[in-house]
């Protein structure tokens, strides 16, 4: 079986592809532009293994991504390539609209090409899986929870991107009846991740004793869900999902942002002791414009349909990451002395100032 995935040098997307090549017997043929959150160094567990085939490709690009599919013949399709940073959306939303939206497009295109040219068994079990986020649904109240019957309302460039794609995919199967499930998941985290987002930064200014900024009041809440686990998730989701359905998945651990960057400080005085609490640099600084106040999932359909919970709580995953952003430098300071070095970003909404 060969699985393509796009994005597959991103975080999500890497893990994945680690995790097929260490747990399956599939090929995977891994296609990414390698922009600046793409990263080769997150695949070094699986250089030179003959089912790993790395292609540096644009999935908005229709030509070569029909020569990639007529020359490597997929059974499923992944689509994680995304832009995923919404205050990289608030300073600049074409990339997200470009991507997001007319490189989902493309893709489904190719892909419904190509489909409709299998032979019958084939295309009987050839998949489309595209891979969203809970902030398609907006911002919940401070009860209940999104469901995969929850109204769309993104209030982000970002998440407006995302649900755009989301809605194409669905429209590729019911138009087309291109083989496609979808799945939107909760906020992510582990090891490989950009250190632009929330629990990245927070452990490398912590472990370098800079400033820890926190949005707002840091009473935004989200629901972590350990990469490893999310990606155990989409294998299931696409091997055992059925067509034209979509599944939520969480990470079954709502936290406040202060909390999750309490905990982060108090795991890093543990890991590195010595000096001031880690706490003592938190500082509160102004909020991202339209900050979503509460995201949670229900994961009771995934967990029913396909017997999958995660196996992390947020406490084990979050050691889990810490240990390995400490041990890992190399990855990480090549990112922090070129391409991103903490800088906040986001600061082109009306009426916000710099801290």
């Amino acid at each position: 079986m060969k699985v393509l995935v796009t994005g597959g040098a991103g975080f999500i997307g890497s893990a994945l592809v680690r995790m097929l090549i260490a747990e399956t017997d599939v090929k995977v043929i891994n296609v990414d532009k390698l922009t600046y959150a793409g990263n080769l160094a997150s695949l070094d567990a699986v250089v030179g293994n003959p089912r790993h085939y790395f292609v540096q490709a644009d999935i908005c690009d229709r030509r070569t991504m029909d020569d990639l599919f007529e020359r490597q013949r997929p059974d499923i399709v992944m689509h994680l390539a995304a832009e995923s940073h919404v205050d990289r959306s608030i300073d600049g939303s074409a990339v997200f609209i470009e991507t997001n939206i007319a490189g989902t497009h493309t893709l489904l295109e190719v892909a419904r090409a190509y489909w409709s040219e299998l032979p019958p068994q084939r295309r009987d079990n050839f998949r489309f899986h595209h891979i969203s986020t809970d902030e398609v649904f907006g911002s919940l109240g401070p009860s209940g929870r999104f469901t995969e019957t929850s109204p769309y309302a993104p209030n982000s460039p970002y998440a407006a991107s995302k649900a755009s794609s989301d809605h194409l995919a669905r429209a590729w199967h019911h138009t087309y009846g291109l083989p496609v499930i979808v799945t939107n998941c909760s906020n992510n985290y582990g090891p490989c991740q950009f250190p632009e987002k929330l629990i990245p930064l927070m452990i490398l200014n912590g472990f370098e004793g800079k400033p820890l900024p926190v949005y707002g009041a840091g009473e935004n809440v989200r629901d972590w869900l350990y990469v490893e686990d999310h990606v155990a998730a989409l294998w299931t989701a696409v091997t055992r999902g059925k067509i034209g359905e979509t599944y939520n998945i969480g990470g079954e651990a709502e936290l406040r942002n202060i909390d999750v960057v309490n905990l982060i400080c108090d795991v890093l005085d543990q890991h590195e002791p010595g000096g001031a609490p880690r706490r003592e640099l938190i500082s509160l600084v102004a909020d991202r414009p339209g900050h979503d106040a509460r995201y949670a999932m229900d994961n009771s359909k995934v967990a029913r349909d396909l017997g999958w919970r995660p196996r992390e709580s947020f406490e084990t995953g979050l050691r889990k990451t810490v240990a390995w952003y400490l041990e890992n430098r190399r990855w990480w300071e090549d990112i922090r002395s070129g391409r991103y070095a903490g800088e906040r970003l986001g600061l082109s909404g009306a009426g916000v100032v710099a801290p």
